[in-house]
């Protein structure tokens, strides 16, 4: 055996004995007559296994000694394997101390070849304890790693602070959440806003893209395979559900699932354990589930395309988180918080946004929401030259129109009178700027402002 072990007895011809015996069997023993020194030469030598014995003191066979050395071991180094030294008649005792965490005990006289399988039990038990604190301390690294730095909700509109109430409200619970709302509103942020209030905080929350994974891959990504379970499945592997166990996983863009994919994520929820791809043993689960579409579900249901009692499931608590263009109080101060962070990122301190500019910025409806302000302000500070932001730094030209437009149940014709009016009216009549923001020449803009009789 490739270790150290430590012999502790009172008793010289027990210590020379088992030394005798052991020399050949670790790469170093050593050997102790008094507990004076224990933890001093643990902590020097750092010994894989103890041999300890019950007493030590002339006349006192109460066995508390061994105990106390046991348990001032374990204080230090709970890895060790230690094994109690005892007399016939103490049997009792040893029982006791392997109650209080020994790992096993020897009679004297000892059966040489008892006495070696014991200690090479011992000794795998040290090193799968070894093991288990490093994938513990890995797991909690990576969990680090994993989990992003906290980031708080930006926004002081009425809108955006009723749905951090609510997001407070239920962060608490275990109740599984349903967050609503268009591409690029921040679904994945309020998420971990709940994460991070959550009893569950200290644990991962996983967030899977639904829309990005494949049927032919939707079980094998989700519950997990077995080695062998299918061509190129060379090794076992953990599913989504099975590592944010204990944490939470969010499930970004539920609505893309197809029915027969609904359905096994349905079975999951329902009796709260995963089946790995090609096993038959079902594996319990403990999660807080959290989900989100930017599609109708209930429209969805009505066509046959969505599982009624999938949403029920998923549904207990709704947040809708409102687009851009109805935070209007946010826009400037996402700006600043981005212009902020890309100045820092990219080495540019010092840049500003000059008044026309946030105008601008206030006066566009922001199609991309949060996230392509992100994109906007990111890409001004890029190619800035100077130390000023001005309207030309933003090209909004992909669809441009005034926020307080009702884009909602007009027809494309309707819509596009309405983004030219609204460019004519932010560029003060420039043509040139208009067909320029608009992407179109001056002669098309021309055949519109007649086709529309502008």
């Amino acid at each position: 055996m490739k270790g150290k072990i430590l012999i502790l007895d009172d008793n010289k011809s027990v210590l020379t004995a088992l030394e005798m015996l052991l020399q050949t069997e670790f790469e170093s023993v050593y050997c102790l007559n008094s507990p004076i020194s224990l933890l001093s030469t643990i902590k020097q030598h750092n010994f894989d296994i103890v041999l300890l014995d019950m007493n030590f003191k002339a006349g006192i066979n109460s066995g508390n000694e061994g105990i106390f050395w046991l348990n001032e071991i374990h204080n230090y180094d709970s890895t060790i394997s230690v094994i109690m030294i005892t007399a016939y008649g103490d049997i009792e005792l040893a029982v006791k101390a392997v109650k209080e965490g020994a790992f096993d005990f020897i009679l004297k006289p000892w059966d040489n070849n008892k006495l070696i399988s014991t200690l090479h039990a011992a000794m795998k038990l040290r090193k799968s304890n070894i093991e288990n604190i490093s994938l513990k301390n890995k797991a909690n690294t990576l969990k680090q790693v994993l989990k992003p730095s906290t980031q708080s909700i930006i926004g002081e509109s009425k809108s955006m602070k009723s749905v951090m109430e609510l997001v407070k409200k239920v962060a608490k619970t275990d109740a599984n959440i349903f967050i609503t709302g268009e591409n690029g509103t921040g679904k994945e942020l309020i998420a971990r806003e709940i994460h991070n209030h959550s009893a569950r905080r200290n644990e991962l929350l996983l967030s899977v893209d639904m829309g990005s994974i494949s049927e032919s891959l939707f079980e094998s990504e989700l519950f997990g395979h077995t080695k062998g379970s299918f061509t190129d499945a060379n090794e076992d592997r953990v599913g989504k559900f099975e590592a944010a166990h204990n944490g939470s996983i969010f499930l970004d863009e539920i609505g893309n699932l197809s029915l027969s994919m609904q359905a096994k994520i349905l079975s999951v929820l329902q009796n709260r354990s995963v089946t790995k791809l090609g096993s038959n043993n079902t594996v319990p689960i403990n999660i807080r589930l959290i989900s989100a579409t930017n599609k109708d579900l209930t429209s969805m249901i009505k066509d046959g395309l969505f599982r009624e009692d999938l949403l029920y499931r998923i549904n207990t608590i709704t947040i809708e988180i409102p687009p851009l263009r109805k935070r209007e109080n946010d826009i400037l101060l996402l700006a600043d918080f981005y212009l902020q962070k890309y100045s820092l990122k990219y080495d540019k301190q010092g840049i500003e946004i000059n008044k026309k500019a946030y105008q601008k910025l206030l006066n566009y409806s922001w199609p991309g929401n949060v996230r392509e302000l992100q994109h906007c302000i990111e890409k001004a500070v890029i190619l800035a030259d100077g130390n000023m932001l001005r309207e030309s730094s933003f090209n909004l030209s992909d669809a441009i129109f005034d926020k307080n437009i009702n884009i909602e149940n007009n027809t494309i014709e309707e819509m596009e009178k309405m983004m030219i009016l609204a460019s004519i009216e932010n560029e003060k009549g420039n043509m040139s700027n208009v067909a320029k923001n608009l992407g179109i020449t001056r002669q098309t803009l021309y055949n519109k402002l007649k086709k529309y009789e502008i």
